[in-house]
């Protein structure tokens, strides 16, 4: 009884100082973090650029930066390989280019390596995601992974992307990868076999803070010429395609929908086509611009080495800012970041994280 009245006459003394109430804020509340990139007014690339030259608005709200890393810190990558479809017979065109990207990246970077294969189950053929490899700087072991990569019947890229927000990234950064996280996916990003949705994927992606980064070929043309004309010939939308063609486009239109390819004409059968590559472009732009990432697009697969040193120079050139929110509420609100350059040029640009959801309780 003596010590527990002594311990309570010193706390009542005892006033916490400003850097304890701080701290006591900081454990209730979690480092944002914001990847920025900065360029010039065409485009190039602007480093050497200090904490100094940045402030980060949160719902319009000024916010003190606790944490600032240059261009020289080092990322960590998932690098997921769409292998399905019209990929197929450029699979070794995809392992070059890929190997090409990993080889542009810094030593101290460390990449995953993700793709796609088929699976009998059930005696019947499945696509399923496979982490191939996971993050390491080693770069025999992952020339390695990807001769290992195959191809799949289907494309299961939401569940993918999921997988590496799950397996990949699923436990906090060291704190040199701190807002250096990024996904670089090759794909067309029409999804055909996925369990999980376009929704609940951006939701995972969003609250991970992860960088996205899309080389999005084009397979609209060599889909579409093996579309059409007899059903048992032809290539096929998968019925959870065409659930999302009526679920997207029309949700509470009353007309007749059909969940076998076969029972759609060649005209439905170009309209639907043409309605999700519409709605994979608006996916993967909506993720990519949200994240600070971008999209580049390819023709085809032969353009993608381009593509791929495009995306590892970005990299090499990305700035990531920290800060703990002054807004300690955990009520699952949407927040909106705006980044402000000060000291610089006129005309320089700069793309950013544009937000996240808080914790809720």
């Amino acid at each position: 009884m003596f010590f527990s009245g002594f311990s309570a006459a010193l706390s009542q003394d005892k006033r916490p100082t400003k850097s304890e109430e701080d701290d006591v804020i900081r454990v209730d509340t979690e480092l944002v973090d914001v990847p920025v990139v900065v360029t010039d007014r065409v485009g190039k690339p602007l480093i050497n650029l200090k904490q100094s030259n940045f402030t980060v608005f949160e719902d319009g709200k000024p916010q003190e930066v606790s944490d600032f890393s240059a261009t020289l810190a080092p990322f960590e990558i998932a690098l997921l390989l769409d292998t399905s479809g019209s990929t197929r017979d450029d699979l070794q065109l995809i392992k070059r280019s890929a190997q090409n990207f990993i080889n542009a990246l810094r030593p101290g970077d460390r990449v995953s390596l993700i793709a796609f294969r088929t699976d009998i189950k059930d005696k019947r053929a499945q696509a399923v995601s496979e982490i191939l490899s996971p993050l390491t700087a080693d770069r025999d072991v992952l020339r390695s992974s990807l001769e290992r990569t195959s191809t799949s019947n289907g494309t299961p890229y939401y569940d993918g992307i999921i997988k590496i927000v799950e397996t990949v990234f699923r436990g906090e950064p060291a704190p040199e990868f701190r807002g250096r996280r990024a996904v670089v996916a090759v794909t067309d990003g029409d999804d055909s076999t996925s369990v999980s949705d376009f929704d609940e994927m951006r939701e995972l992606l969003e609250k991970a803070g992860l960088l996205t980064y899309f080389i999005q070929v084009n397979t609209r043309e060599f889909f579409e010429q093996n579309l059409l004309g007899d059903c048992q010939s032809s290539v096929h939308f998968s019925s959870a395609q065409i659930r999302r063609y009526y679920r997207r486009f029309y949700p509470n239109a009353n007309i007749e929908k059909v969940s076998n390819f076969c029972q759609l004409g060649d005209f439905e059968r170009l309209a639907v086509s043409k309605k999700l590559y519409e709605l994979a472009d608006v996916e993967m732009m909506a993720l990519a611009k949200a994240s600070g990432g971008k999209v580049f697009p390819v023709g085809d697969l032969s353009e993608a080495r381009n593509a791929f040193k495009s995306v590892a120079d970005e990299i090499g050139t990305k700035y990531s800012l920290g800060y703990y929110s002054a807004n300690a509420k955990r009520d699952g609100t949407y927040r909106k970041i705006t980044v402000q350059l000060k000291g610089l040029p006129a005309g320089t640009l700069i793309r950013a994280r544009e937000g996240y959801t808080a914790p809720a309780r």
